[in-house]
């Protein structure tokens, strides 16, 4: 095998230290990279902390570069669903001298509140080596730093969580409805957070001979009665909604326009113009249904499992036709096409309804901010709130 010259520079900076960070954007070949890195230690056991979906995709990857150290793969999401295999794991970590505990997709344990992340972190604790793999270091906020810095070590940052957000990012609090809401102005101190993580990143982009072409597609929502309805009541309970709560009415409202007539006409004008096999991005699996229906002669993916561990470099055309609120799963679904390997140019397009939550999803998208934060900044803009 022959490695590129980022593969080899990340190798030689981390394979000097028992934790580390490979921040490699997707199609740069950080599995690979990986697994020297994990061959360049004394390690007898590997335990590789996975997406649930891209267990089968990670084992063909071990396979196919003859990894064989002794090795265990779980899905993330069994972590906090199965106490035995938490308990099994921890267990078992403990009987080898030098366990490798490697987490792929690191921001699945951003938060740090969540069982998984918190039981990651606890195997953590018993390995001798830790690393952590992820296409960017954060999703929405820099705060998704501080969890995968405490997974490697506390001691790479030296503080809370709470002395992190008071260092780096200046921030109201809002109290409604007896609960708080932090909601973040700006951030600061960057060269510093940067001076604390360095040692410990590789951070890489992908440089390939080929173009990236981004198309927007606008379209006219030929129904959007539901839309509207859903919308007056979210707008009379934003004031006492949290993340969650929020994030389920406009899964709602996005729904409701899924699969709108024009909607697939405008997807259908793309798919007979492009004359080749294109893949389609969507968010719902009622909508994957439709699609797949209407357009058997295409691939079609949801963001949720198809933006993770896909190697489909013989695709060169991508539409979107949902949007996504998460910066990081788009980046994702992006390089299932842009990586090494690829040899044309390739195209996305993104389909963009004439609704409010069009604009507001590609603001959240564009600044990397959190969906409610956003929405109730844009919410005290009474002609914005007219648009929405």
């Amino acid at each position: 095998m022959i490695l590129n010259a980022k593969q080899r520079q990340a190798i030689a900076k981390l394979k000097k230290l028992r934790v580390g960070a490979l921040f490699m954007e997707p199609g740069t070949g950080k599995t690979l990279t990986a697994i020297k890195i994990i061959e360049s230690s004394d390690t007898d056991f590997c335990l590789f902390i996975v997406p649930f979906q891209s267990k089968g995709n990670f084992e063909r990857e071990l396979k196919k570069w003859s990894f064989r150290i002794d090795y265990q793969i779980v899905g993330v999401e069994s972590l906090s669903n199965s106490d035995k295999l938490y308990l099994d794991l921890l267990l078992k970590i403990t009987k080898y001298q030098h366990p490798f505990v490697v987490v792929d997709e690191s921001l699945k344990i951003k938060n740090k509140d969540a069982k998984r992340t918190q039981r990651v972190i606890e195997i953590g604790k018993q390995a001798y080596y830790r690393l952590i793999m992820n296409g960017t270091p954060v999703s929405k906020n820099i705060v998704d730093l501080w969890t995968q810095m405490q997974f490697l070590s506390p001691k790479i940052l030296g503080m809370s969580e709470n002395q992190f957000k008071d260092t780096f990012i200046e921030y109201v609090k809002i109290n409604s409805h007896g609960k708080t809401q932090e909601i973040i102005k700006k951030y600061w101190n960057m060269k510093y957070l940067y001076s604390l993580i360095d040692p410990y990143v590789f951070d890489a982009k992908l440089k390939i001979n080929v173009s990236m072409q981004e198309i927007n597609v606008d379209y006219e929502i030929a129904d959007t009665t539901k839309y509207y309805q859903l919308k007056e009541q979210m707008l009379h309970s934003i004031g006492f909604m949290n993340d969650i709560q929020f994030l389920a009415y406009t899964q709602q409202m996005q729904q409701s326009y899924s699969t709108d007539s024009n909607k697939l006409k405008a997807v259908s004008a793309l798919v007979n113009k492009l004359e080749e096999p294109t893949i389609l991005f969507c968010k719902f699996v009622n909508t994957q249904a439709v699609l797949e229906r209407k357009f058997p002669n295409c691939k079609v993916l949801t963001y949720g499992k198809g933006a993770l561990g896909l190697n489909l470099q013989k695709y060169k055309n991508m539409i979107f036709v949902d949007k996504t609120w998460d910066y990081a799963q788009l980046e994702q679904a992006k390089r299932r096409i842009y990586r090494i390997g690829q040899d044309s140019n390739v195209k996305y397009y993104e389909l963009t309804g004439n609704v409010g939550l069009e604009k507001l999803m590609n603001r959240s998208i564009s600044n990397k901010s959190t969906m409610l934060n956003l929405f109730k900044e844009a919410s005290n803009k009474k002609e914005f709130i007219n648009e929405f």
